[in-house]
């Protein structure tokens, strides 16, 4: 009889091992199934190729194919020594492959994972979107050696716009780059409307206060892409309301709508220095600089009348002009070409989803001021 209990514990003393090692591999499954499919990055001692550099652009973002003819990075950018180009063919020799974030994110595209990589490879992460707009990068761990995004920490910095410095002709003042035809307060194109978006809860406050011309796909008032520009610039203001704040984060909302049509943009987005960093401090109107919405609001009016004050928001044209890439797609990828001395190092983003969630320092405002006050009623 003591035997045969001596026999069952050994038994029992076997199994709990067998579970426990099942167990530690279950747990540790995941991250060994990610190393076993993870391509090959680059590696210290493959310099990255300056001469006839092959840039392979996997996929198209969103679908936007663009027609690639002749030396599309010399013809047009005049950067030799680039070829750019979408035929997959060229995986082996390509010296970048570029991955647009949005299709990996929904599953419309994946990493070739199934392919050798040469050693040589770098892989290229893009997105135009916030970190909230991006899904879980975790996934991606790994798999990434450079960035290209509108943060200006990214490795390829692609910012919606910017200022170059010009020279305005003779005679030229701050009223020739004021439109003549002003006749609305402030103007806002919106697609997305969701009341949980502080830029919603903000807009509902100040129409409160002055009278707001909403156009665009979220109140069925859509604009022809000719007539958007010419809309704007009857307006004194533009809300250049971004959906998301995060460092950098500033979009064609205030490159291209305000700037473009000629309204002084009223800014929701990253902390006022963050802007600064970019274009002139008296060159708009943040949204912080004000102790409530009604102040806001109140200002706006009172500038609108002032009519040598505000020609003071439109001081900065004699000096800069606005610029924007010809093509969002074609410029940026040949760009990489002229960074290449820069990337002799070489590196690999183990955990893009940290580096992509950046906080902004000192990020409070009196929108995020409203959201919680909401929230306390809630």
């Amino acid at each position: 009889m003591a035997d045969l209990c001596c026999h069952r514990r050994t038994i029992l003393a076997v199994l709990l091992v067998c579970l426990t090692l099942f167990g530690s591999l279950l747990v540790q499954w995941p991250s060994m199934r990610n190393t076993c499919l993870r391509p090959k990055l680059a590696k210290s001692d493959v310099p990255v190729n300056i001469t006839n550099t092959t840039i392979l652009v996997w996929y198209w973002a969103f679908g936007a194919t663009q027609i690639l003819r002749g030396n599309v990075c010399k013809d047009r950018y005049g950067i030799p020594n680039c070829i750019l180009s979408d035929d997959r063919s060229l995986f082996p020799q390509a010296d970048f492959v570029i991955f647009h974030n949005r299709e990996l994110m929904t599953g419309q595209q994946t990493l070739p994972l199934n392919l050798t990589r040469p050693h040589k490879q770098r892989w290229v992460w893009f997105s135009e979107e916030s970190p909230a707009n991006n899904g879980d990068l975790k996934p991606f761990a790994g798999q990434f050696n450079y960035t290209m995004f509108y943060r200006h920490d990214a490795d390829f910095f692609t910012p919606y716009g910017w200022l170059e410095p010009h020279t305005v002709g003779t005679g030229m003042t701050v009223e020739d780059f004021i439109p003549k035809n002003k006749s609305s307060l402030a103007c806002w194109i919106v697609s997305n409307f969701k009341a949980k978006y502080e830029r919603t809860l903000i807009y509902n406050k100040l129409k409160k206060v002055i009278p707001v011309d909403l156009y665009g796909g979220a109140v069925h008032r859509r604009l022809p892409r000719k007539a958007l520009l010419s809309t704007i610039s009857h307006c004194y203001f533009y809300l250049a309301f971004e959906n998301s704040i995060f460092e950098d984060y500033i979009t064609e909302k205030l490159w291209r709508n305000a700037f473009g049509g000629g309204a002084v943009p009223v800014v929701l987005g990253p902390p006022r220095k963050n802007y600064e960093t970019m274009i002139p401090k008296d060159s708009f109107i943040h949204v912080d600089d004000f102790s409530s919405i009604e102040e806001l609001g109140e200002f706006l009016k009172k500038l609108a009348g002032d009519r040598e004050r505000y020609a003071t928001y439109f001081k900065w044209k004699l000096n800069y002009t606005v610029v924007r890439h010809s093509n969002w797609l074609l410029e940026p990828y040949c760009k990489i070409c002229t960074k290449l001395t820069t990337l002799q190092t070489p590196k690999v983003y183990w955990d893009l989803q940290a580096w992509e969630w950046k906080k902004v320092e000192g990020q409070q405002s009196i929108n995020q001021s409203i959201n919680q006050s909401i929230l306390i009623f809630l």
